[in-house]
């Protein structure tokens, strides 16, 4: 028979039982809700959301809180919890992440974003290029491709275009294959395209749906491996992250690192086939490059690479061993998925 006296202690105890500590957190976007990158983001945070009991949430921004060159700040500052950005718009600021956007790397995001995870992780996290943040993962787009809206048939018909691109390596490659190259935000795409503005673009296949591009379009050029790709961080204010409980940092963490590569490789993935049906539906011409078209891009970007392995080098890493590393990677990260 439980006691008067012991019952009530028992409802004094769960009354002074402090409530889970609940931490809401602000995320925010610079592409369009539409986008696919908006959509995996919410999905990773509804991720969170589950894992931790409820214990953190996510409210989303109406507005990105700056231009999106300047996320990295934004989130520095305090102005946003968790966002992203990719690294070639701060390339002063983020030199490692251009590795992986070196022409002709991983044929697909997946494959690209685990081995550049691996390599990031394993060898340039330490050289402290995203000091200032909680980096949670990077990844990279799909293979970035000419969209432009002439025709293009040779390296001679590239010469003088005014090509959109996102800055980093894809700025290089461009200016390297004789178009004149200029660095703007990718939302604002269309607009420079349909003012003449622009006469190309450099962009993964799912910009063509996400950015409304087809319609002023030609031409999709299409390299294998890509042009480029853009390599990205994905990070929270470190004064947020360090609000959590250490059991809810875990769980984040285990939802980071080569998690965050491979769920959004496969979104970006799954969303540049979903451009390439777009585009086949609209009217653009779609062509492949051909050998001698992909042995002169090839040829003019090279110095990229020696560019780069200089740059690198100079943050004391053996960046010709590293990107030898990053290539075999490549070849195993493709081995293993094809096999699932």
């Amino acid at each position: 028979m439980i006691r008067p006296s012991m019952l009530a202690l028992g409802i004094a105890a769960v009354i002074a039982a402090p409530a889970q500590a609940q931490t809401t957190l602000t995320y925010s976007t610079w592409v369009s809700p539409q986008h696919h990158l908006s959509m995996w983001q919410a999905n990773w945070t509804a991720e969170v959301e589950k894992a931790t009991g409820g214990r953190v949430k996510f409210n989303v921004l109406p507005k990105h809180p700056s231009a999106p060159p300047g996320t990295f700040d934004a989130v520095r500052d305090g102005l946003v919890d968790v966002s992203y950005v990719t690294a070639s718009y701060t390339p002063v600021r983020h030199v490692m992440p251009l590795m992986p956007e070196l022409p002709g790397m991983g044929d697909s995001s997946l494959v690209n974003s685990i081995a550049y995870s691996r390599i990031h992780w394993k060898h340039f996290h330490k050289l402290g290029e995203y000091k200032g943040v909680k980096l949670i993962g990077v990844f990279t787009h799909g293979p970035g491709q000419m969209f432009t809206k002439k025709a293009v048939a040779n390296i001679n018909d590239i010469k003088g275009l005014k090509i959109r691109t996102g800055g980093g390596v894809a700025e290089k490659v461009a200016n390297a294959i004789g178009a004149s190259a200029f660095v703007k935000p990718a939302p604002e795409s269309y607009e420079l395209l349909k003012s003449g503005v622009a006469d190309g673009v450099f962009f993964p296949l799912e910009s063509v749906v996400s950015f409304k591009l087809d319609t002023v379009l030609e031409q999709a050029t299409i390299f294998p491996g890509g042009m480029y790709s853009s390599a990205f961080g994905f990070f929270m204010n470190e004064a947020a992250w360090g609000k959590l409980s250490k059991q809810d940092q875990a769980i984040i963490e285990k939802l980071g690192y080569e998690h965050v590569a491979r769920t959004c490789g496969l979104s970006w993935d799954t969303a540049d086939q979903k451009g390439l049906e777009a585009l086949k539906k609209s009217g653009v011409k779609i062509i492949n490059a051909d050998k001698a078209l992909m042995a002169e891009v090839q040829k003019r970007s090279a110095p990229l690479i020696d560019d780069w392995i200089k740059q690198a080098g100079a943050k004391g890493v053996d960046a010709k061993a590293v990107l030898a590393e990053f290539r075999a990677e490549l070849k195993k990260v493709a081995a293993a998925e094809k096999k699932k």
